[in-house]
């Protein structure tokens, strides 16, 4: 079991972010499901469009993917990428994918917006500093506001 806190505060108790997510004893973002993947805003870090889409079954690596999940992955990417583009207007994201997680396979879609460039600046090592900034700072009444209509405008387009 770990502990694990969510950017409204909540702290939780958890044996697998995924199987608890999947079990619904974690519910905080959700976006749109497929039939081997969900998509949910970030739970911990509060930036609108930080959006992951994490396996539904418990798997660490693409490569334990069965073909109909490839399938469905790079489709539900896709589908999910444009939704950002059009709708949050996000022109440039970051994509990273870690192996070494007790979690299920996850890929975060992470949004470069102009501020983070401006104070972290654009290569991949500015991810982490970025990550902890949002937590300490965006974690305002008016900054939740943003990420749950992000995550609202998202679910609209995506549950069509």
């Amino acid at each position: 079991m770990e502990n694990i806190t969510n950017y409204q505060g909540v702290n939780k108790k958890i044996s697998c972010l995924g199987c608890d997510r999947e079990n619904g004893k974690i519910n905080l973002g959700d976006i749109v499901k497929s039939k081997y993947f969900d998509a949910h805003q970030d739970y911990e870090i509060p930036i609108p469009g930080f959006i992951i889409i994490s396996s539904r079954r418990h798997i660490l690596s693409v490569d334990q993917f069965t073909k109909r999940e490839q399938v469905d992955f790079i489709k539900f990417f896709i589908k999910i990428r444009k939704a950002l583009r059009k709708v949050l207007k996000i022109k440039v994201v970051y994509l990273i994918q870690e192996e070494d997680t007790s979690h299920h396979f996850h890929l975060w879609i992470l949004p470069r917006y102009s501020w983070m460039g401006k104070k972290f600046g654009q290569k991949i090592e500015s991810v982490r500093p970025i990550m902890l900034y949002a937590k300490k700072n965006f974690a305002t009444k008016k900054d939740l506001i943003k990420v749950n209509k992000s995550v609202i405008k998202l679910k609209k387009i995506l549950n069509k």
